[in-house]
């Protein structure tokens, strides 16, 4: 405990009374300062006793005493010590009148105590608490220790709990609670997630403080909680609260820095080991691809639980930012510059993806590979499980928010694309793929952030012939018809059009153009001198027919 007026009066060395402010003697003392100045106001810093011995004051006009007392206990003094037996006998009757209306702490020191003695007093009180506060410190951090290593994050939030004599909780990068102590601060924490989502918004590391007394944003919470992230990276990975009745002392504040350094390292792999677990990751995915899923089991072992052996999805996702980003990185290299710089973050958008499937399958308990693949990213996970719904409804939750204007070419940073396969199993790894990138490439085209490959089957092929190559070519293969029919010499591309929808069936067709069926064919052998094409060849009907969809007017 920090030395308090009560401490000071009660130390039989100094023979200190108090002569008004009684029921204020518990107030911690920050130092003692001697002053006889008659405004020392602007030299306090609050938490101070004042010690006085009336050298420039009139202490015994009221109104004087009332204006020092008064700006005194304004500018947080916690106590006033008048020197007895110096300039004056006995305290001024004014002073103590002044003190007890302000209810400020007054004490009188004897003569014989030299204000020496009270500095002494404190500053030893100080550095006996200082000492303490280390020493339980290091017994803290000593026992958060002992618990991680014996029962891992969920005994190190047990035992900071126990030692801030509050709660604690522990966030994974979603602002999901992995784990709380007790468990009935569950409920209190989790009411902390859009808190701890604005607190992954600025570099490691960051802290704030939320809820408590007067904290108008949570007056559910009476609780004073800290915030605290977690990780090495520009981006942090997790978070820690504390939730305390009171501000923290300084030996709880030894306890929660000892949990913010043992939680990182609990919660982030090193460099080399990430790197490690990267290259492992791409062996497995090469090895699927490859067509060698025994081979790929025996280097996972156990890392991916199930994963191989049950149905799974292949997701491929890009970024136009990722994308743009890694062609810029290029063409700088090409020209001999150096790369450009990518941020903490090289992953961008990817990485929030990587994130959010990760975490739900953390939380689900499920095993997932993932794998960066330059500008792409290659998950596998489990069919029906957590981590393809988190990874369809973020995807989700970009499309909704994007504004309609915006095209996902246009490279912002928050655009992504993402293809997913059907389900399939280890030996058809390399189809899944073919079918995530198609249903990527789908989904490109369309201006959608997210397409499954059993919906493009659902959908019509005529969205895709509004690629420009499509386009180009069909506008080539029609080009002479319409330079026929300008001539006024005949409506070439209508009778095309009309012959092709009816199957070749010439009576309907001439029908619907409102002319004989002699002049149909007519028309559509000139279609055949001009193209120098046989229409009995069902590949130029198709390629025909799908020229006409293309130039289309919409």
């Amino acid at each position: 405990m920090p030395p308090t007026l009560a401490s000071l009066v009660h130390h039989s060395a100094l023979k200190l009374t108090v002569r008004a402010g009684e029921d204020r003697l518990d107030v911690p003392v920050r130092w003692a300062h001697v002053s006889e100045l008659a405004d020392p106001v602007p030299y306090m810093e609050g938490g101070e006793l004042l010690l006085i011995t009336a050298l420039k004051l009139d202490a015994e006009d009221p109104e004087a005493m009332q204006r020092y007392v008064k700006r005194l206990a304004g500018a947080g003094v916690v106590g006033l010590g008048f020197a007895v037996g110096v300039n004056y006998d006995d305290v001024p009757e004014a002073l103590v009148a002044a003190a007890r209306q302000e209810g400020l702490p007054l004490l009188e020191v004897p003569r014989r105590t030299p204000f020496l003695a009270i500095s002494k007093a404190v500053s030893a009180a100080i550095a006996a608490d200082q000492y303490r506060a280390v020493t339980a410190g290091f017994a803290a951090q000593r026992e958060l220790t002992r618990r991680t290593l014996a029962d891992g994050p969920e005994g190190l939030l047990a035992a900071l709990a126990a030692q801030v004599d509050g709660w604690a909780a522990l966030y994974d990068a979603s602002g999901a609670v992995v784990a709380t102590a007790p468990e009935w601060a569950g409920r209190r924490a989790a009411r902390l997630t859009a808190d701890v989502q604005r607190l992954r918004e600025r570099p490691a590391p960051a802290s704030s403080v939320v809820g408590g007394a007067g904290n108008t944003e949570h007056p559910e919470n009476a609780d004073r909680v800290e915030l605290h992230s977690l990780g090495t990276s520009r981006r942090p990975r997790s978070a820690l609260a504390v939730g305390t009745a009171a501000a923290l002392g300084t030996a709880e504040r030894y306890a929660v820095h000892s949990a913010i350094a043992l939680l990182t390292l609990t919660t982030e792999r090193s460099r080399s080991l990430h790197e490690a677990g990267l290259r492992i990751d791409a062996a497995v995915l090469r090895m699927l691809l490859a067509g060698e899923p025994d081979h790929a089991r025996t280097v996972a072992g156990d890392l991916y639980g199930g994963l191989l052996d049950a149905p799974f999805r292949m997701i491929v996702a890009e970024s136009p930012a990722a994308r743009n980003r890694a062609a810029a990185a290029a063409a700088q290299t090409a020209a001999g510059d150096a790369a450009p710089e990518t941020g903490g973050d090289p992953l961008g958008t990817l990485g929030a993806l990587v994130e959010v499937v990760e975490s739900a399958a953390a939380r689900a308990g499920e095993a997932v590979l993932v794998v960066p693949d330059g500008e792409r990213l290659v998950v596998l996970a489990t069919d029906g499980g957590a981590a393809v719904a988190a990874c369809v409804e973020h995807a989700s939750a970009l499309e909704a928010a994007r504004p309609a204007s915006e095209s996902l070419a246009s490279g912002d940073e928050e655009s992504l694309v993402v293809g997913l396969s059907a389900p399939s199993g280890p030996i058809a790894a390399s189809a899944a793929y073919k079918q995530a990138q198609q249903a990527l490439s789908v989904a490109r085209r369309r201006g959608r952030v997210c397409v499954e490959h059993e919906h493009v089957a659902a959908g019509s092929v005529l969205p895709l012939l509004a690629d420009d190559a499509v386009r180009a070519f069909a506008d080539g293969l029609l080009r002479a018809l319409r330079d026929h029919d300008a001539t006024g010499r005949g409506d070439l591309v209508a009778s095309v059009r009309a012959w092709l929808s009816r199957h070749g069936q010439w009576d309907a067709a001439a029908a619907d153009l409102g002319v004989h069926r002699h002049t149909l064919r007519y028309r559509m052998r000139r279609v055949e001198e001009i193209l120098g094409r046989s229409l009995d060849d069902p590949d130029v009907r198709m390629e025909l027919w799908l020229a006409l969809k293309a130039t289309a007017p919409d």
